[in-house]
């Protein structure tokens, strides 16, 4: 699916939690020009605004020297949001269950589970450092 996209916008920022803002302003923009429904707008700024504070905290360990790339895609009925840091990645393949009772009263580790639970097809690419979402229009 990922091979039928067309890159229709992207920011670049530094990995400062302050610069989710331009992110922010980057999905609004999007969306309105694609006339995306509350729902899904709100499904798309929620999961791109997690995945991109996980690449500057834990992909790219708040070190503002290095980026989170955020690249906007389109595909037939859908939009892709791909978010690339410069860390070495993550096991996503081995993520705690954030709901079983162990879990549920921990403060961190649900980022994932959110996206995947908010968007129509999530896939993240080998070691754990660039993730593609993506939402049905």
């Amino acid at each position: 699916m990922i091979l039928d996209s067309t890159l229709i916008d992207r920011v670049i920022i530094s990995s400062e939690l302050k610069n989710l803002a331009q992110v922010e302003s980057l999905i609004d923009k999007v969306c309105e020009s694609k006339n995306v429904s509350e729902d899904i707008y709100g499904n798309i700024l929620m999961s791109c605004t997690e995945a991109v504070s996980n690449a500057i905290i834990h992909g790219n360990c708040f070190k503002n020297d290095l980026n989170v790339e955020v690249l906007v895609s389109e595909l037939p009925n859908s939009l892709m949001f791909t978010i690339v840091d410069q860390g070495v990645g993550f096991d996503f393949h081995n993520l705690p269950d954030p709901t079983a009772p162990e879990n549920v009263e921990k403060e961190n580790g649900r980022g994932i589970f959110l996206i995947k639970n908010l968007c129509d097809e999530m896939v993240i690419d080998e070691p754990g450092n660039i993730i593609h979402i993506t939402f049905n229009l």
